[in-house]
């Protein structure tokens, strides 16, 4: 039924030969649209052997004929925007608007990447020693692999492949099986642009197709960004077969809103980070955290901004909230209500039971505001990856403080406060590594490095910016010494010294 979506293997697509396959669904009609091939560990090998051959030859291509073919890229990926948000938006749901904007976030790594000149840059010292001189340079690692969750299926691999490919690797992507067909339209377009083929391929497929891109011999590092249990694993499995590798995880990112905030401000920005996308983003905001007094305020705020949402389909402008991926995640939210509520929760605003006319059978459910919930209840300390809102209260700063760094996930949170003061130490003493003030969605530009701390990052570079520079790259140091032809120098056993 419907379209069919393959592998793209040097530089053509192509069903493998595993013979599995599975329907992609549409989330907000419940129905299916295409089938997606799938493929096994002899497919990976495939796409690794081509990949190697590949890049032999383009490690060897000089920057400036890369960065030319990057250039291309953007302005092809400017061209098929809109092309590219259709796909997005009918395979995970969310709104239009919503996957244009990702697509212009994944496009500012891309341009990062045209200028990563800078970055490549070695150093050079001259008479380290006499007549010795030193430099450094920076090489590819060779053939790497991207594994990417459903939740941006444009903007999460741009922050890869693109830094990847600048710095002379070639490039395999295991995209969501959920939206696959936006990687297989920026394969096209990679060739379009010029990148000789083998550069950049995609694998579809699910556990077997990620344990054997992070177990082959030939894949030098793995990159991933999904939830904390396949993090861990991926980063353990991985690890162990030899690959460096960024593995970042899941979140549960808390907004303070202090009594000096704009309350009205607070709630409209924190009602944008808990409902866009359904909830459904590593930087959402599903925990607002009120202080003192702003609570009663911050509530009725929050409820007002919860309840004016449209929640329909995604190719629907008037639509502000689509639905989630998912029945299982749809049946998830409405789960962790229900157990929230029976463990003596209010439920501020019910998103349980909602019904979109015209779409009965798709993955709908509305925005879910919760209050009064202890901070040992899993609806609170788990990532819910849904439309819902826990406000949880205390008492005054260092209380916020120490219920953020009480998390076992660090990868973003955000303060409401008009307090400079408050705003410093929040930024020095939480343990997170994206911090917003008076901003709910701290994402870093593409030209800064984007990753969390403790359960949301396992490896130690983060994502694109400088650090993605670094992760694609290994360092090499050279020495060198031009003696004249008449120069004798006697042979000496003691260690070499700098004099």
């Amino acid at each position: 039924m419907g379209y069919e979506i393959m592998h793209w293997i040097d530089g053509r697509e192509t069903a493998g030969e595993s013979g599995q396959t599975q329907p992609i669904m549409n989330p907000a009609t419940g129905g299916e649209v295409g089938t997606l091939h799938l493929g096994d560990a002899a497919t990976v090998d495939q796409a690794v052997r081509v990949a190697a051959a590949a890049q032999a030859d383009w490690g060897r291509v000089s920057l400036a004929k890369r960065t030319q073919i990057l250039y291309r890229m953007r302005q092809l990926m400017i061209d098929h925007t809109d092309e590219i948000a259709v796909v997005i938006s009918r395979e995970h749901g969310k709104t239009l608007a919503d996957a244009k904007g990702e697509i212009a976030r994944g496009l500012e790594t891309l341009e990062f990447a045209t200028s990563i000149t800078q970055d490549l840059k070695g150093g050079f010292s001259q008479n380290v020693s006499t007549g010795v001189d030193s430099h450094t340079l920076r090489q590819p690692l060779g053939v790497v692999a991207g594994i990417t969750p459903f939740n941006f299926p444009a903007m999460v691999p741009f922050w890869m492949h693109p830094i990847a490919i600048a710095t002379g690797n070639a490039f395999i992507l295991k995209p969501s099986e959920r939206d696959p067909s936006a990687s297989n339209i920026v394969a096209r377009l990679y060739q379009e642009a010029g990148l000789p083929d083998g550069v950049f391929q995609v694998v579809h497929g699910g556990k077997t197709v990620v344990d054997a891109l992070s177990t082959h011999a030939g894949v030098s590092a793995v990159s991933f960004v999904g939830s904390t249990p396949i993090a861990k694993h991926v980063h353990a499995t991985a690890s162990a077969a030899g690959k460096r590798v960024q593995a970042l995880g899941g979140a549960n990112n808390h907004a303070v809103v202090m009594p000096d905030a704009n309350i009205e401000f607070a709630a409209s920005q924190v009602a944008s980070g808990a409902f866009g996308s359904a909830g459904e983003r590593c930087m959402a905001v599903p925990v607002a955290v009120t202080v003192g007094d702003s609570h009663e305020a911050f509530l009725a705020a929050i409820k007002a901004e919860a309840e004016k949402l449209t929640v329909g389909p995604g190719d629907d402008p008037s639509t502000d909230m689509p639905p989630v991926i998912t029945p299982e995640a749809r049946d998830r939210v409405i789960r962790m209500t229900d157990e929230a509520e029976q463990a003596g929760a209010t439920i501020v605003v019910d998103g349980r039971g909602l019904v979109v006319e015209g779409y009965e059978n798709g993955n709908f459910v509305g925005p879910t505001v919760i209050t009064d919930l202890a901070a040992d209840h899993p609806t609170y300390t788990e990532e819910v990856f849904g439309p819902v809102l826990v406000v949880m209260h205390v008492n005054n700063f260092d209380e916020a403080i120490a219920l953020v760094n009480g998390s076992p996930f660090g990868n973003g949170t955000a303060i409401f406060t008009d307090s400079g003061h408050y705003a410093r130490r929040f930024e020095d003493e939480v343990t997170v590594g994206m911090i917003g003030i008076n901003v709910p969605i701290p994402t870093p530009v593409g030209y800064y490095s984007f990753g969390g701390w403790k359960d949301s990052l396992f490896g130690e570079h983060h994502a694109h910016g400088p650090e993605g520079v670094g992760f694609y790259t290994r360092q090499k140091a050279v020495t060198t010494r031009w003696p004249s032809q008449n120069e004798t120098v006697e042979s000496s056993m003691s260690f070499p010294t700098h004099d």
